[in-house]
């Protein structure tokens, strides 16, 4: 009964070490893999027999920056000893948890399996469970060195190999490779944004600096749009503002914007003829492919507000993601900068309806 008290224990101290998981701005490797091994086995006193050794092959598959599965097969034997030697050929499935992915890396792990046990001419089958620890060291992409200790619990039942007990504990050093199948993944590379141009200096005096086309209050000079609606509210850029945030992850306009929206609506149906796109944009945080189809969905909700208060049928829509940013995806600031709405009015881009 202690035995099992034992196993008990290091399979949950084992477990109790994991920490929560988390995503990684890095590729996943998720190769499938073998992994040969060597076995020195240190009996429990109950078996009353001499060191022994084995070895065996594992055949598993990464799953994620911590995870490993692995189906393995043994052969070990014990020689000597008050009651003569034995054989233990077996097998087990296991869960290899790493706290970390690196050149080195530590590991645990726990598995459960069966063994056959053959001894003075005689043989039973068991069940056995193990919980240990380990480091892995990353040779190359396709060749990794690999060791653990273990402590593994034998339970054979009724089999009465030898007098006394049929529940054994015995402690395993193992020592091997793992090799990987394929190219190791490595992580995408995004082409960086071209900067905005600066804008052009202002005139010490007269030129553009006194021209204002659109009559937005913004000198021709620095307009970068230069044919905003009238009326409507501009950046200091002379660009269409619109203030719309989105709360993290989401989609949904909340009520509290919806005068904006509903005075950019007016100032749409009062210009009937103009063909607008409505952009959404993300900041680089999560996948490439979630922040598309969210800087869709954003864009979408946008157009459909618009659509109902201005009747428009020149309105589109369309998703970024973050192919597109106006600020530094380095700092919190920079990233809140790049979650935003912008309006392309006939081709030129008026931006930004701002969202979180």
């Amino acid at each position: 009964m202690l035995k099992k008290y034992l196993l008990a224990m290091a399979v949950l101290s084992s477990v109790g070490f994991l920490p929560i998981a988390q995503a990684a701005d890095k590729a996943v490797d998720d190769r499938f893999y073998i992994a040969p091994y060597g076995t020195f086995l240190q009996p429990g006193g109950d078996r009353q027999s001499d060191n022994g050794w084995g070895g065996g092959m594992g055949f598993g598959k990464m799953l994620n920056e911590h995870f490993n599965v692995e189906m393995k097969g043994f052969y070990q034997n014990l020689a000597g000893g008050k009651y003569g030697g034995s054989d233990m050929t077996g097998g087990l499935a296991e869960v290899q948890y790493y706290f970390m992915r690196d050149k080195l890396s530590p590991y645990t792990v726990i598995g459960l399996g069966g063994m056959n046990t053959s001894h003075n001419y005689k043989s039973g089958a068991g069940f056995i469970g193990e919980a240990g620890a380990g480091l892995t060291y990353e040779v190359s992409d396709h060749f990794m060195v690999r060791s653990d200790v273990r402590y593994r619990y034998n339970q054979n039942f009724n089999a009465s190999l030898q007098p006394g007990t049929n529940e054994f504990s015995d402690m395993l050093v193992n020592v091997g490779f793992v090799i990987p199948f394929g190219a190791k993944p490595v992580p995408a590379v995004v082409a960086a944004a071209e900067p905005l141009p600066l804008p052009k200096p202002l005139p010490v005096a007269g030129g553009c600096s006194v021209l204002d086309g659109d009559h937005d209050g913004v000198n021709d000079c620095v307009d970068k749009c230069p044919t905003t609606l009238p009326g409507v509210q501009v950046s200091i850029a002379g660009c269409w503002i619109v203030d719309v945030k989105f709360d993290n992850d989401k989609d949904i306009i909340k009520p509290e914007y919806f005068p904006n929206l509903d005075n950019a609506a007016k100032a749409i149906k009062e210009n009937p003829g103009l063909v607008i796109e409505v952009q959404g944009h993300t900041s680089n945080t999560g996948s490439l492919k979630h922040n598309v189809k969210l800087s869709e969905r954003r864009a979408i909700a946008v157009k459909n507000y618009l659509e109902k208060g201005s009747n428009s049928p020149n309105l589109t829509a369309k998703g970024y993601g973050w192919s597109r940013p106006i600020d530094s995806n380095d700092t919190e600031t920079g990233r809140a900068n790049n979650r935003r709405v912008e309006l392309t009015v006939d081709g030129e881009p008026q931006q930004p309806l701002n969202s979180k």
